[in-house]
């Protein structure tokens, strides 16, 4: 099985920052696309940013310039580095990996979840 666990989240002011993490663990062939993603309380969750296996990025438009995602391919581990937060930035954000066990078998993941709040 796979397991995703994410860590880094927490209570901030605004203008501060966080760095998330997400460890990947388990029978694993390859880990294509990584990313983020956040649900605020009454919203839907949302694409934040992805992250191809060969290092190119997609985000959405009100974390650019703000957020950085990255990877260790040797650790199975991505990264969410969020500066500048903001209150509307306050959300549950969840680690997502689109992997294959071995060639022609993929699958999605999702990690639990780590909360972020930022205060005004």
């Amino acid at each position: 099985q796979v397991q995703l666990v994410e860590s880094g989240g927490g209570l901030v002011q605004a203008g501060g920052s966080l760095r998330l993490s997400c460890i990947v663990s388990g029978i694993i062939f390859s880990i294509n696309d990584m990313g983020w993603y956040r649900q605020a309380p009454g919203k839907q969750r949302e694409l934040v940013a992805t992250i191809t296996s060969g290092g190119d990025t997609v985000y959405v438009d009100s974390v650019k310039g703000r957020f950085t995602i990255s990877r260790d391919n040797a650790k199975n581990t991505v990264y969410l580095q969020m500066n500048s937060l903001k209150p509307e930035d306050t959300a549950v954000y969840y680690c997502n990996i689109d992997y294959q066990v071995r060639i022609g078998h993929s699958f999605a993941s999702w990690g639990p979840g780590t909360q972020v709040t930022v205060s005004s």
